[in-house]
Protein backbone atom coordinates (compact mmCIF):
# COMPACT_ATOMS: atom_id res chain seq x y z
CA UNK A 1 0.00 0.00 0.00
CA UNK A 2 1.76 3.49 -1.10
CA UNK A 3 1.08 6.87 -0.41
CA UNK A 4 0.18 9.97 -2.68
CA UNK A 5 4.15 10.22 -3.02
CA UNK A 6 4.89 6.88 -3.48
CA UNK A 7 6.27 5.90 -0.26
CA UNK A 8 5.66 2.28 0.81
CA UNK A 9 2.82 2.63 3.79
CA UNK A 10 2.19 -0.83 4.36
CA UNK A 11 3.40 -4.54 3.03
CA UNK A 12 1.14 -7.44 3.91
CA UNK A 13 0.77 -10.95 2.39
CA UNK A 14 -1.94 -13.69 2.24
CA UNK A 15 -3.21 -17.03 0.42
CA UNK A 16 -6.26 -14.95 -1.30
CA UNK A 17 -4.91 -11.23 -1.57
CA UNK A 18 -7.83 -10.23 -3.02
CA UNK A 19 -10.25 -11.04 0.17
CA UNK A 20 -7.23 -9.29 1.94
CA UNK A 21 -7.63 -6.20 -0.05
CA UNK A 22 -11.22 -6.19 -0.50
CA UNK A 23 -11.33 -6.36 3.32
CA UNK A 24 -9.45 -2.93 3.98
CA UNK A 25 -12.06 -1.29 1.52
CA UNK A 26 -15.87 -3.25 2.95
CA UNK A 27 -18.43 -1.33 4.35
CA UNK A 28 -19.63 -2.48 8.05
CA UNK A 29 -16.24 -3.45 9.03
CA UNK A 30 -14.89 -2.37 12.44
CA UNK A 31 -11.17 -1.48 11.50
CA UNK A 32 -8.50 -0.78 14.15
CA UNK A 33 -7.41 2.75 14.94
CA UNK A 34 -4.04 1.71 12.77
CA UNK A 35 -6.14 0.71 9.89
CA UNK A 36 -8.15 3.66 9.79
CA UNK A 37 -5.33 5.95 10.19
CA UNK A 38 -3.55 4.05 7.21
CA UNK A 39 -6.68 3.89 4.99
CA UNK A 40 -6.79 7.79 5.16
CA UNK A 41 -3.03 7.50 3.06
CA UNK A 42 -3.47 4.78 1.15
CA UNK A 43 -3.67 5.92 -3.14
CA UNK A 44 -2.49 2.70 -4.13
CA UNK A 45 -1.82 -0.45 -4.31
CA UNK A 46 0.54 -2.47 -5.86
CA UNK A 47 0.75 -6.41 -5.64
CA UNK A 48 3.42 -9.34 -6.16
CA UNK A 49 1.98 -12.65 -7.28
CA UNK A 50 4.03 -15.63 -6.03
CA UNK A 51 4.37 -19.26 -6.57
CA UNK A 52 3.75 -20.31 -2.72
CA UNK A 53 3.50 -19.41 0.65
CA UNK A 54 6.50 -19.54 1.63
CA UNK A 55 7.77 -16.97 -1.21
CA UNK A 56 5.28 -14.97 -0.32
CA UNK A 57 6.31 -14.98 3.75
CA UNK A 58 10.24 -14.49 2.43
CA UNK A 59 9.13 -11.86 -0.11
CA UNK A 60 6.88 -9.96 2.66
CA UNK A 61 9.73 -10.19 4.70
CA UNK A 62 12.69 -8.65 2.56
CA UNK A 63 10.56 -6.18 1.85
CA UNK A 64 9.76 -5.11 5.02
CA UNK A 65 13.35 -5.31 6.17
CA UNK A 66 13.99 -2.79 2.52
CA UNK A 67 11.46 -0.65 3.13
CA UNK A 68 11.09 0.08 6.54
CA UNK A 69 7.10 0.89 6.18
CA UNK A 70 5.77 2.86 9.03
CA UNK A 71 2.60 0.71 9.80
CA UNK A 72 4.83 -2.59 9.85
CA UNK A 73 6.29 -4.19 12.65
CA UNK A 74 9.96 -3.52 12.05
CA UNK A 75 12.95 -4.68 13.60
CA UNK A 76 15.54 -1.96 14.21
CA UNK A 77 18.13 -4.67 13.92
CA UNK A 78 19.64 -5.72 10.30
CA UNK A 79 23.14 -7.14 11.76
CA UNK A 80 24.57 -10.40 10.94
CA UNK A 81 25.28 -12.69 14.46
CA UNK A 82 28.39 -14.11 15.27
CA UNK A 83 28.71 -18.19 15.70
CA UNK A 84 31.61 -19.83 16.45
CA UNK A 85 33.01 -22.62 13.66
CA UNK A 86 34.85 -25.56 14.76
CA UNK A 87 35.74 -27.65 11.03
CA UNK A 88 36.13 -31.06 12.57
CA UNK A 89 36.91 -32.73 9.22
CA UNK A 90 40.83 -30.68 9.34
CA UNK A 91 43.57 -32.50 10.78
CA UNK A 92 43.72 -29.82 13.45
CA UNK A 93 40.56 -28.00 13.56
CA UNK A 94 40.45 -24.48 14.92
CA UNK A 95 37.54 -22.09 15.83
CA UNK A 96 36.90 -19.40 14.24
CA UNK A 97 34.45 -16.20 14.32
CA UNK A 98 32.02 -15.91 11.20
CA UNK A 99 28.37 -14.48 10.89
CA UNK A 100 27.44 -16.88 7.68
CA UNK A 101 26.92 -20.10 8.08
CA UNK A 102 27.27 -22.39 5.12
CA UNK A 103 26.84 -26.14 4.14
CA UNK A 104 30.60 -26.86 4.12
CA UNK A 105 30.76 -29.72 6.87
CA UNK A 106 31.91 -27.93 9.56
CA UNK A 107 30.08 -27.02 13.38
CA UNK A 108 28.41 -23.79 13.62
CA UNK A 109 27.54 -22.65 17.41
CA UNK A 110 25.30 -19.57 18.37
CA UNK A 111 24.00 -16.84 17.41
CA UNK A 112 26.04 -15.03 20.09
CA UNK A 113 24.14 -12.08 21.01
CA UNK A 114 25.40 -9.78 21.76
CA UNK A 115 29.12 -10.13 20.75
CA UNK A 116 30.57 -10.05 24.47
CA UNK A 117 28.98 -13.49 25.19
CA UNK A 118 30.99 -14.97 22.15
CA UNK A 119 34.54 -13.52 23.79
CA UNK A 120 33.43 -14.41 27.20
CA UNK A 121 32.62 -18.09 25.75
CA UNK A 122 36.18 -17.62 23.74
CA UNK A 123 37.77 -16.65 27.19
CA UNK A 124 36.72 -19.96 28.66
CA UNK A 125 37.86 -22.40 26.01
CA UNK A 126 41.05 -20.54 25.61
CA UNK A 127 41.63 -20.88 29.35
CA UNK A 128 40.49 -24.94 29.90
CA UNK A 129 40.48 -26.26 26.64
CA UNK A 130 44.30 -26.54 25.06
CA UNK A 131 43.32 -25.61 21.54
CA UNK A 132 45.51 -23.83 19.12
CA UNK A 133 44.54 -20.43 18.03
CA UNK A 134 47.13 -19.60 15.45
CA UNK A 135 46.43 -19.29 11.78
CA UNK A 136 49.53 -21.17 10.55
CA UNK A 137 49.92 -24.43 8.29
CA UNK A 138 50.05 -26.96 10.91
CA UNK A 139 52.14 -30.37 9.75
CA UNK A 140 54.51 -30.50 12.38
CA UNK A 141 57.82 -29.59 11.11
CA UNK A 142 57.38 -26.17 13.04
CA UNK A 143 61.08 -25.45 14.51
CA UNK A 144 59.78 -23.50 17.70
CA UNK A 145 56.88 -23.26 19.26
CA UNK A 146 55.34 -19.63 20.03
CA UNK A 147 53.91 -18.09 23.72
CA UNK A 148 50.77 -20.03 23.72
CA UNK A 149 53.01 -23.25 24.25
CA UNK A 150 54.78 -22.02 27.04
CA UNK A 151 51.79 -20.49 28.88
CA UNK A 152 50.60 -24.33 28.73
CA UNK A 153 47.55 -22.81 26.33
CA UNK A 154 48.33 -25.19 23.24
CA UNK A 155 50.50 -28.21 23.26
CA UNK A 156 52.13 -27.49 20.29
CA UNK A 157 51.18 -29.90 17.42
CA UNK A 158 53.33 -27.44 14.58
CA UNK A 159 56.72 -28.99 15.99
CA UNK A 160 55.28 -32.63 16.39
CA UNK A 161 54.54 -31.95 20.25
CA UNK A 162 51.35 -33.16 20.05
CA UNK A 163 49.47 -36.34 17.94
CA UNK A 164 46.65 -35.58 15.71
CA UNK A 165 44.68 -38.26 17.42
CA UNK A 166 45.74 -36.42 21.00
CA UNK A 167 44.48 -33.19 19.62
CA UNK A 168 41.26 -34.65 18.32
CA UNK A 169 40.17 -35.59 21.75
CA UNK A 170 40.49 -31.94 22.63
CA UNK A 171 38.31 -30.87 19.64
CA UNK A 172 35.83 -33.25 21.00
CA UNK A 173 35.87 -32.28 24.54
CA UNK A 174 35.35 -28.24 23.18
CA UNK A 175 32.57 -29.38 20.86
CA UNK A 176 30.39 -31.56 23.71
CA UNK A 177 31.10 -27.99 26.02
CA UNK A 178 29.66 -25.85 23.09
CA UNK A 179 26.95 -28.68 22.69
CA UNK A 180 26.04 -28.54 26.32
CA UNK A 181 26.47 -32.09 26.59
CA UNK A 182 28.02 -31.75 30.13
CA UNK A 183 28.06 -35.45 31.45
CA UNK A 184 29.61 -36.90 28.86
CA UNK A 185 32.04 -34.17 28.74
CA UNK A 186 32.81 -34.53 32.75
CA UNK A 187 33.08 -38.41 32.44
CA UNK A 188 35.54 -38.19 29.45
CA UNK A 189 37.87 -35.85 31.36
CA UNK A 190 37.29 -37.98 34.85
CA UNK A 191 38.12 -41.27 32.77
CA UNK A 192 41.49 -39.68 30.90
CA UNK A 193 42.58 -38.07 34.55
CA UNK A 194 42.53 -41.27 36.12
CA UNK A 195 44.26 -43.25 33.41
CA UNK A 196 47.00 -40.47 33.26
CA UNK A 197 47.41 -41.02 37.28
CA UNK A 198 47.38 -45.04 36.86
CA UNK A 199 50.63 -44.75 34.14
CA UNK A 200 51.83 -42.00 36.65
CA UNK A 201 51.77 -39.53 34.48
CA UNK A 202 51.10 -37.47 37.39
CA UNK A 203 51.47 -33.70 35.66
CA UNK A 204 48.96 -34.58 33.02
CA UNK A 205 46.11 -35.73 35.35
CA UNK A 206 46.86 -32.76 37.83
CA UNK A 207 46.27 -30.80 34.62
CA UNK A 208 42.83 -32.80 33.69
CA UNK A 209 41.59 -32.40 36.78
CA UNK A 210 41.63 -28.52 36.56
CA UNK A 211 40.46 -28.72 33.45
CA UNK A 212 37.25 -30.58 34.97
CA UNK A 213 37.11 -28.31 38.29
CA UNK A 214 37.29 -25.28 35.51
CA UNK A 215 34.43 -26.95 33.54
CA UNK A 216 31.98 -27.53 36.27
CA UNK A 217 32.11 -23.83 37.67
CA UNK A 218 31.36 -22.56 33.83
CA UNK A 219 28.36 -25.06 33.37
CA UNK A 220 26.96 -24.63 37.20
CA UNK A 221 27.11 -20.44 36.46
CA UNK A 222 25.62 -20.98 32.58
CA UNK A 223 22.96 -23.97 33.19
CA UNK A 224 19.32 -22.54 33.26
CA UNK A 225 17.51 -25.58 33.44
CA UNK A 226 18.23 -29.49 32.65
CA UNK A 227 16.55 -30.32 29.11
CA UNK A 228 18.88 -32.36 27.39
CA UNK A 229 21.31 -31.50 24.73
CA UNK A 230 18.68 -29.56 22.39
CA UNK A 231 18.95 -26.33 20.70
CA UNK A 232 16.09 -24.02 21.56
CA UNK A 233 14.97 -20.25 21.29
CA UNK A 234 12.87 -18.73 23.51
CA UNK A 235 10.20 -15.75 22.98
CA UNK A 236 9.02 -13.49 25.30
CA UNK A 237 6.67 -10.71 25.26
CA UNK A 238 5.47 -8.19 27.62
CA UNK A 239 3.18 -4.52 27.10
CA UNK A 240 2.29 -1.33 28.75
CA UNK A 241 0.05 0.70 26.64
CA UNK A 242 1.67 1.41 23.18
CA UNK A 243 4.69 0.12 24.50
CA UNK A 244 6.21 -3.35 23.37
CA UNK A 245 9.03 -5.60 24.78
CA UNK A 246 10.13 -8.87 22.86
CA UNK A 247 13.01 -11.31 24.54
CA UNK A 248 14.61 -13.50 22.11
CA UNK A 249 17.08 -16.32 24.75
CA UNK A 250 19.19 -18.47 22.69
CA UNK A 251 19.40 -21.82 24.33
CA UNK A 252 22.05 -24.73 23.19
CA UNK A 253 21.80 -27.70 24.92
CA UNK A 254 20.34 -26.34 28.23
CA UNK A 255 23.03 -23.67 27.91
CA UNK A 256 21.75 -20.29 28.31
CA UNK A 257 24.18 -18.72 25.71
CA UNK A 258 22.14 -15.02 24.89
CA UNK A 259 19.71 -12.93 24.57
CA UNK A 260 18.71 -10.41 22.28
CA UNK A 261 16.23 -7.25 23.06
CA UNK A 262 13.77 -5.83 20.74
CA UNK A 263 11.79 -2.87 22.33
CA UNK A 264 9.12 -0.82 20.40
CA UNK A 265 7.70 2.45 21.84
CA UNK A 266 4.52 2.87 19.74
CA UNK A 267 3.47 -0.34 18.17
CA UNK A 268 0.33 1.34 16.47
CA UNK A 269 -2.14 -1.42 18.12
CA UNK A 270 -0.57 -4.37 16.56
CA UNK A 271 -1.88 -7.43 18.00
CA UNK A 272 0.31 -9.77 19.78
CA UNK A 273 0.58 -12.18 17.37
CA UNK A 274 1.97 -9.90 14.45
CA UNK A 275 4.41 -8.76 17.25
CA UNK A 276 5.72 -12.35 17.55
CA UNK A 277 5.30 -12.89 13.94
CA UNK A 278 7.07 -9.89 12.49
CA UNK A 279 10.14 -10.80 14.99
CA UNK A 280 10.66 -14.17 13.69
CA UNK A 281 9.91 -13.36 10.20
CA UNK A 282 12.55 -11.27 9.75
CA UNK A 283 15.20 -12.45 13.08
CA UNK A 284 15.50 -15.84 11.10
CA UNK A 285 15.31 -14.42 7.78
CA UNK A 286 18.37 -13.37 8.01
CA UNK A 287 22.26 -15.82 8.18
CA UNK A 288 20.79 -16.53 11.70
CA UNK A 289 19.86 -20.46 11.61
CA UNK A 290 16.91 -21.81 13.53
CA UNK A 291 17.14 -24.26 16.82
CA UNK A 292 15.47 -27.32 16.64
CA UNK A 293 12.68 -26.20 18.79
CA UNK A 294 10.89 -22.40 19.10
CA UNK A 295 9.02 -22.01 22.03
CA UNK A 296 6.40 -18.54 21.68
CA UNK A 297 4.28 -17.62 24.29
CA UNK A 298 0.62 -17.94 22.36
CA UNK A 299 -0.29 -20.45 18.80
CA UNK A 300 0.53 -18.04 15.87
CA UNK A 301 -1.97 -18.12 13.01
CA UNK A 302 0.59 -18.70 10.48
CA UNK A 303 1.95 -21.63 12.45
CA UNK A 304 2.33 -24.09 10.26
CA UNK A 305 3.93 -21.85 7.48
CA UNK A 306 6.26 -20.44 9.90
CA UNK A 307 7.52 -23.79 11.13
CA UNK A 308 7.57 -25.19 7.47
CA UNK A 309 9.55 -22.21 6.20
CA UNK A 310 12.10 -22.43 9.91
CA UNK A 311 12.36 -26.16 8.93
CA UNK A 312 13.07 -25.91 5.13
CA UNK A 313 15.68 -22.62 6.30
CA UNK A 314 17.31 -25.29 8.31
CA UNK A 315 16.95 -28.23 6.60
CA UNK A 316 15.89 -30.39 8.90
CA UNK A 317 12.29 -30.76 11.03
CA UNK A 318 12.01 -27.52 13.32
CA UNK A 319 8.85 -27.01 15.85
CA UNK A 320 7.48 -24.19 17.03
CA UNK A 321 5.87 -24.94 20.34
CA UNK A 322 3.63 -23.13 23.38
CA UNK A 323 4.67 -25.59 26.04
CA UNK A 324 1.93 -25.47 29.13
CA UNK A 325 3.86 -26.82 31.76
CA UNK A 326 7.62 -28.79 32.99
CA UNK A 327 10.66 -27.47 32.25
CA UNK A 328 9.69 -26.13 29.11
CA UNK A 329 6.96 -23.53 30.19
CA UNK A 330 9.33 -22.25 32.93
CA UNK A 331 12.07 -21.60 30.46
CA UNK A 332 9.41 -19.57 28.30
CA UNK A 333 7.90 -18.09 31.53
CA UNK A 334 11.81 -17.09 32.20
CA UNK A 335 11.47 -15.03 29.03
CA UNK A 336 8.46 -13.33 30.09
CA UNK A 337 9.85 -12.75 32.75
CA UNK A 338 13.39 -11.07 31.06
CA UNK A 339 10.61 -9.25 28.63
CA UNK A 340 8.60 -7.59 31.50
CA UNK A 341 11.99 -6.55 33.09
CA UNK A 342 13.53 -4.90 30.12
CA UNK A 343 10.01 -3.08 28.84
CA UNK A 344 10.18 -1.61 33.04
CA UNK A 345 13.74 -0.67 31.63
CA UNK A 346 13.21 0.90 28.48
CA UNK A 347 10.10 3.48 29.72
CA UNK A 348 12.56 4.82 32.74
CA UNK A 349 15.25 5.37 30.25
CA UNK A 350 12.54 6.78 27.55
CA UNK A 351 11.19 8.96 30.95
CA UNK A 352 14.43 10.35 31.39
CA UNK A 353 15.30 10.83 27.93
CA UNK A 354 12.52 13.00 27.73
CA UNK A 355 13.44 15.19 30.42
CA UNK A 356 16.82 15.36 28.94
CA UNK A 357 15.96 16.53 25.10
CA UNK A 358 13.22 18.89 26.76
CA UNK A 359 15.46 20.49 29.06
CA UNK A 360 17.72 20.67 26.11
CA UNK A 361 15.08 22.18 23.35
CA UNK A 362 14.33 25.12 26.40
CA UNK A 363 17.92 25.62 26.93
CA UNK A 364 18.82 26.27 23.39
CA UNK A 365 15.32 27.78 22.20
CA UNK A 366 14.92 24.85 19.98
CA UNK A 367 11.38 24.83 18.08
CA UNK A 368 10.90 20.95 18.55
CA UNK A 369 11.98 18.95 21.15
CA UNK A 370 15.04 16.92 19.05
CA UNK A 371 14.35 13.44 17.88
CA UNK A 372 17.76 13.01 15.91
CA UNK A 373 20.63 14.11 17.27
CA UNK A 374 23.93 13.86 15.26
CA UNK A 375 27.47 13.99 17.19
CA UNK A 376 30.90 14.68 15.47
CA UNK A 377 34.39 14.12 16.90
CA UNK A 378 38.38 14.00 15.45
CA UNK A 379 41.16 12.06 16.15
CA UNK A 380 44.74 12.04 16.47
CA UNK A 381 48.00 12.03 17.20
CA UNK A 382 50.12 14.76 16.61
CA UNK A 383 48.41 15.22 13.30
CA UNK A 384 48.87 11.59 12.29
CA UNK A 385 46.53 8.85 11.46
CA UNK A 386 43.54 11.97 11.80
CA UNK A 387 40.14 10.34 11.33
CA UNK A 388 36.56 11.81 12.47
CA UNK A 389 33.42 9.84 14.18
CA UNK A 390 29.88 10.37 13.32
CA UNK A 391 27.17 8.79 15.98
CA UNK A 392 23.57 9.17 16.06
CA UNK A 393 20.85 9.66 18.67
CA UNK A 394 17.52 8.89 17.20
CA UNK A 395 14.31 8.53 19.42
CA UNK A 396 15.85 6.93 22.34
CA UNK A 397 18.74 5.04 21.50
CA UNK A 398 21.87 5.17 19.65
CA UNK A 399 21.31 4.18 16.01
CA UNK A 400 24.51 2.35 15.13
CA UNK A 401 23.54 1.36 11.67
CA UNK A 402 23.81 5.20 10.90
CA UNK A 403 27.57 5.45 12.64
CA UNK A 404 29.80 6.66 10.07
CA UNK A 405 33.60 7.30 10.10
CA UNK A 406 35.96 9.18 8.31
CA UNK A 407 40.00 9.36 7.36
CA UNK A 408 40.39 13.22 7.02
CA UNK A 409 42.00 13.54 3.63
CA UNK A 410 42.32 17.42 2.64
CA UNK A 411 44.12 18.38 6.06
CA UNK A 412 47.86 18.12 7.32
CA UNK A 413 48.85 18.01 10.72
CA UNK A 414 46.89 18.46 14.06
CA UNK A 415 44.12 20.90 12.70
CA UNK A 416 40.82 20.00 14.32
CA UNK A 417 39.31 22.95 13.08
CA UNK A 418 39.93 22.30 9.46
CA UNK A 419 39.29 18.58 9.81
CA UNK A 420 35.58 19.38 11.30
CA UNK A 421 35.14 21.57 8.33
CA UNK A 422 36.03 18.54 6.17
CA UNK A 423 33.94 15.84 7.82
CA UNK A 424 30.64 18.05 8.03
CA UNK A 425 31.46 19.09 4.76
CA UNK A 426 31.38 15.53 3.04
CA UNK A 427 28.51 14.36 5.84
CA UNK A 428 25.87 17.03 4.24
CA UNK A 429 27.47 17.43 1.03
CA UNK A 430 28.27 13.92 -0.44
CA UNK A 431 27.02 10.69 -0.94
CA UNK A 432 25.35 10.61 2.33
CA UNK A 433 23.57 14.23 1.75
CA UNK A 434 20.15 15.25 1.06
CA UNK A 435 20.61 15.57 -2.49
CA UNK A 436 21.85 11.53 -3.06
CA UNK A 437 19.73 8.95 -3.23
CA UNK A 438 21.59 7.05 -0.20
CA UNK A 439 21.20 10.06 1.81
CA UNK A 440 20.55 9.72 5.79
CA UNK A 441 17.85 11.70 7.79
CA UNK A 442 18.97 15.29 8.25
CA UNK A 443 19.09 15.95 12.28
CA UNK A 444 17.30 17.91 14.51
CA UNK A 445 20.42 19.32 15.89
CA UNK A 446 23.92 18.85 15.32
CA UNK A 447 26.50 18.12 18.48
CA UNK A 448 30.58 19.19 17.44
CA UNK A 449 32.86 17.83 20.15
CA UNK A 450 34.83 21.41 20.22
CA UNK A 451 34.81 25.25 21.28
CA UNK A 452 34.48 27.91 18.88
CA UNK A 453 37.00 27.15 16.32
CA UNK A 454 35.33 23.87 15.58
CA UNK A 455 31.79 25.03 15.46
CA UNK A 456 32.39 27.98 13.08
CA UNK A 457 34.62 25.32 10.87
CA UNK A 458 31.01 23.37 11.13
CA UNK A 459 28.50 26.42 10.71
CA UNK A 460 30.89 27.72 7.65
CA UNK A 461 30.59 24.28 5.92
CA UNK A 462 26.76 24.02 6.18
CA UNK A 463 26.32 27.44 4.61
CA UNK A 464 28.43 26.80 2.11
CA UNK A 465 25.98 23.65 1.71
CA UNK A 466 22.67 25.98 1.89
CA UNK A 467 21.61 24.13 4.85
CA UNK A 468 21.60 26.77 7.04
CA UNK A 469 18.57 26.24 9.34
CA UNK A 470 20.06 23.29 10.52
CA UNK A 471 20.61 23.60 14.55
CA UNK A 472 24.33 23.30 15.44
CA UNK A 473 26.13 23.07 18.52
CA UNK A 474 29.56 22.56 20.41
CA UNK A 475 30.79 21.32 24.21
CA UNK A 476 34.02 21.70 25.40
CA UNK A 477 35.20 21.62 29.17
CA UNK A 478 38.35 24.60 30.03
CA UNK A 479 41.03 22.84 31.54
CA UNK A 480 40.54 22.51 35.25
CA UNK A 481 37.20 22.96 34.74
CA UNK A 482 34.22 20.55 36.26
CA UNK A 483 31.51 21.97 34.01
CA UNK A 484 30.68 21.94 30.27
CA UNK A 485 30.38 24.70 28.07
CA UNK A 486 27.84 24.61 25.25
CA UNK A 487 28.73 26.98 22.29
CA UNK A 488 26.16 28.25 20.00
CA UNK A 489 26.45 30.29 16.93
CA UNK A 490 26.11 33.95 17.28
CA UNK A 491 26.91 33.75 20.84
CA UNK A 492 29.85 34.86 22.19
CA UNK A 493 29.43 33.63 25.83
CA UNK A 494 29.19 29.81 26.24
CA UNK A 495 26.50 28.21 28.47
CA UNK A 496 27.77 26.92 31.05
CA UNK A 497 25.99 23.75 32.38
CA UNK A 498 25.90 22.34 35.73
CA UNK A 499 27.19 18.52 35.87
CA UNK A 500 23.72 17.36 37.42
CA UNK A 501 21.41 19.26 34.71
CA UNK A 502 19.80 16.56 32.80
CA UNK A 503 20.52 18.41 29.07
CA UNK A 504 24.04 18.51 30.38
CA UNK A 505 23.89 14.60 30.87
CA UNK A 506 22.11 14.20 27.49
CA UNK A 507 25.15 16.14 25.49
CA UNK A 508 27.91 14.39 26.86
CA UNK A 509 26.74 10.88 26.41
CA UNK A 510 26.23 11.70 23.16
CA UNK A 511 29.90 13.31 23.01
CA UNK A 512 31.22 10.67 25.20
CA UNK A 513 30.15 8.47 22.32
CA UNK A 514 31.83 9.95 19.71
CA UNK A 515 34.80 10.29 20.96
CA UNK A 516 34.63 6.51 21.72
CA UNK A 517 34.07 5.49 18.44
CA UNK A 518 36.85 7.80 17.10
CA UNK A 519 39.52 7.29 19.11
CA UNK A 520 38.85 3.11 18.60
CA UNK A 521 38.95 3.85 14.65
CA UNK A 522 42.28 6.01 15.20
CA UNK A 523 43.63 3.35 17.41
CA UNK A 524 43.16 0.54 14.82
CA UNK A 525 44.62 2.75 12.23
CA UNK A 526 47.52 3.66 13.86
CA UNK A 527 47.82 -0.23 14.81
CA UNK A 528 48.03 -1.20 11.47
CA UNK A 529 50.57 0.95 10.67
CA UNK A 530 52.91 -0.36 13.08
CA UNK A 531 52.68 -3.73 12.94
CA UNK A 532 55.47 -5.18 11.16
CA UNK A 533 55.32 -9.22 10.34
CA UNK A 534 57.63 -11.01 12.20
CA UNK A 535 60.30 -13.88 10.67
CA UNK A 536 58.25 -16.82 12.39
CA UNK A 537 54.62 -15.60 10.73
CA UNK A 538 56.23 -15.00 7.40
CA UNK A 539 58.06 -18.82 6.90
CA UNK A 540 54.58 -19.94 8.47
CA UNK A 541 52.97 -18.11 5.52
CA UNK A 542 55.61 -19.65 3.24
CA UNK A 543 54.42 -23.16 4.27
CA UNK A 544 50.80 -22.65 4.19
CA UNK A 545 49.21 -24.64 0.50
CA UNK A 546 47.98 -22.93 -2.22
CA UNK A 547 44.36 -22.36 -2.47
Amino acid sequence: MKGKDGEILYVGKARVLADRVRSYFQKGNDPSPKTRVLMTLVHDVETLVTTSELEALLLESNLVKRHRPRFNVVLRDDKHYPYLRLPVKDNFPRLSIVRRVTNDGALYFGPYVPAGALRDTLKVIKKVFPLATCTIDINGTADRACLEFEIKRCMAPCTGNQSQEDYHRIVKQVRCFLEGRDKELLDGLRKDMEAAADRQAFEEAARLRDRMMNVSKTLEKQRVAQIGPVDQDVIGLARMGTAADLQLLFVRGGLLIARKDFFWADTKEASDDELIRSAIEQFYNKETMPPKELFVPQPLSDHELIQRWLSQKKGRAVRVLTPERGVKARLLQLAQDNAAAALDDHLCKRAAEQKETEALQRLLGLATVPSRVEGFDISNTMGTHSVASMVVWEDGTMKKADYRRFRIKTVEGANDVASMHEVVKRRYGGTLGPRNEKALPLPDLILIDGGMGQLGAAVDALRALGLRRLSVIGLAKAKGDKEERLYSPGSREPLILSPTSPASRFVQRIRDEAHRFAITYHRKLRGQAFVVPSSRSKSAKSRKKPR
